[in-house]
Formats: structure tokens, C-alpha cells, sequence
């Protein structure tokens, strides 16, 4: 009889131990349902901008009057215009002219604003005969064209500019000019542009009423070449088909960041076939390109 009572006694202690954490657990939790609360929603990585690049007012001012709630930035001698264009995130960076300040630009840009893509774009002087004033050439191909090592002349020999060699400034760290590295250097160094965006240019080609729309060589060096022979010395080794002064330095920058890179140079003259000078063709090259964005942007939403 004692046995059945402590048992009972067992069995009315668990129960009520039991009920007592029943209550407990439904009391807190009630008491949780009360509190206030709030939910914070994962965050989505902002888009990475497209960058437009440009070197004089003439040259990017027109893109970026397009964009909308657009803010300025200056670092050094460069200007940042950032805004919205189809509601996408744009950098339309005013450069200043030639190699040294395209590169420090574009060094900026990619370290500040993170793009996507970078499309250098602007006038230039036509090394390709068959090229008219108006007409485009997406850079297939740039070059530092002022990138020269010289024969060994004698004081009075003087100097034999088609005699030059060119010189590869990153094929070793090794001197360029003297010693076993100097041999390596001997060449000539092209950046490619981005495919896709070559093709999407060209898609658009119809587009386009001031010129025709061409693949070329952007040669890009701190000169403005007004000796017919020097040019087609240029066009004929380097395959030229226009110059200017910041397309090359662009890309290569644009490469030592692993950044997808496009060249667009509008002929605003061609001495070679009497192309005089047209400030306009400035205009002419942003509206082009803003067609280029905008079909890119539309691509990104399908």
C-alpha cells in the first residue's frame, strides 16, 4: 500500500511540475507577442555605374546635361558628374586633355565609383584616308603611339623619326631602353576593346546619319600631327585610324583593374584628305553613345 502511494505521490508531483512549465512557456510566449518589434530587410549591392569619360567641356558636358538628379565632383583636374539615365546609375568624368590626366581620371573614377564598364569617347584626327569628318571609329584596338626608343646617332647625324622603334613600356620592370629587358621592349602594345560592346555599337551603326560607323586602331599620344608623311608612317606600322591624346592611357588603366573598356573617336578633321575641322562632331559622338547606353541599360532589365 505504501508502494502505491508513492508512486501516486510521484505521479502528482510530475504532473504538477508539468503544468507549472506549461504555464511558464505559454507566458513568455505571450509576453514576446506583446513586445514591439521591427524587421530589417536585407540590403541589395548598389549598381555599379557606367562610366562616360570625356576630355574637354565640348567632349562630355552634352552626355551629362542628360542625366537626371545629377551631383559634381572634382578631384584634382578632373570632374565627376553623377546621375541617373533610364533610372541607371551614370559617371560622366570631364578628364581634362592627354595621357597624364586621363589616366589619373580614370584611376579615380574606378577607385571611387566602382563601374561597370568604362567608355572613353571624344574627337579626333583622322590617320585613315577613306575616313571623313562625322564618321566613328570604335576602338577595336588602342595604342600609346608615343611610345618610342631611338636609334644610336653621333652628334651631327641628327635625328630619323621613321627609324624609330617602338617600345613596350609593360613588358618587363626592367629598363625599357638599356640592358637584356631593353630587347623584350621592342614592340608595339594594343589594348582590345570590349567585344560585346563593339558589337552592340555596331548594332546601332543605322542609327547614326552624321557619318559611317567603323571598327579601327585608336593611336593616342601628347601630339597633334600635321606632317602628312609622319601620319602615314603611323598608319601604315601601327595601323592607325585616327589619334588623339587619351584613349590608350584609359585602357590600359581600365586593364590593371579588370574593368570591361571601350574606345569611341569621332573624325572632328582628317588631314589627309582635306577634312577640315568641326567643332560639332563633339555632340554628334555623345548622342551616338548615349544610344550605345541606353541599349545597354535595356539589355540589363530583359
Amino acid at each position: 500500500m505504501q508502494l502505491i502511494f508513492n508512486r501516486y505521490t510521484r505521479f502528482s508531483a510530475i504532473i504538477t511540475l508539468l503544468a507549472l512549465f506549461t504555464h511558464s512557456v505559454w507566458a513568455n510566449t505571450q509576453h514576446v507577442h506583446t513586445m514591439k518589434r521591427v524587421e530589417v530587410a536585407s540590403q541589395n549591392a548598389p549598381l555599379q555605374p557606367i562610366m562616360i569619360q570625356g576630355p574637354m567641356p565640348i567632349e562630355a558636358e552634352y552626355f551629362a546635361a542628360l542625366l537626371d538628379n545629377t551631383t559634381t565632383e572634382y578631384s584634382g583636374n578632373a570632374v565627376f558628374y553623377k546621375g541617373t539615365l533610364n533610372g541607371y546609375p551614370i559617371v560622366v568624368a570631364k578628364t581634362g586633355k592627354g595621357l597624364e590626366n586621363t589616366a589619373a581620371a580614370t584611376a579615380i573614377g574606378i577607385e571611387r565609383y566602382h563601374p561597370r564598364l568604362i567608355i572613353n569617347q571624344g574627337t579626333s584626327g583622322g590617320h585613315d584616308p577613306s575616313l571623313k569628318v562625322g564618321d566613328i571609329v570604335l576602338g577595336e584596338r588602342s595604342i600609346n603611339a608615343s611610345n618610342f626608343k631611338t636609334p644610336k646617332l653621333a652628334q651631327g647625324e641628327g635625328s630619323q623619326p621613321f627609324n624609330w622603334l617602338p617600345m613596350d613600356l609593360m613588358a618587363s620592370e626592367g629598363s625599357a631602353g638599356e640592358g637584356s629587358s631593353a630587347k623584350d621592349a621592342e614592340k608595339l602594345r594594343f589594348y582590345l576593346g570590349d567585344k560585346q560592346l563593339i558589337n552592340l555599337a555596331l548594332s546601332l551603326s543605322k542609327q547614326y546619319k552624321r557619318g559611317n560607323i567603323v571598327k579601327g586602331t585608336i593611336g593616342s599620344g601628347n601630339f597633334w600631327n600635321n606632317e602628312l608623311d609622319r601620319i602615314a608612317w603611323l598608319h601604315k606600322n601601327m595601323g592607325t585610324s585616327v589619334e588623339e591624346m587619351e584613349t590608350a592611357s584609359a585602357a590600359q588603366i581600365a586593364h590593371a583593374y579588370h574593368v570591361p573598356f571601350l574606345g569611341i573617336r569621332v573624325l572632328s578633321n582628317n588631314i589627309t584628305n582635306h577634312g577640315e575641322y568641326d567643332p560639332t562632331t563633339a555632340k554628334d559622338c555623345q548622342a551616338f553613345v548615349e544610344k550605345v547606353v541606353r541599349a545597354y541599360i535595356s539589355a540589363l532589365s530583359e
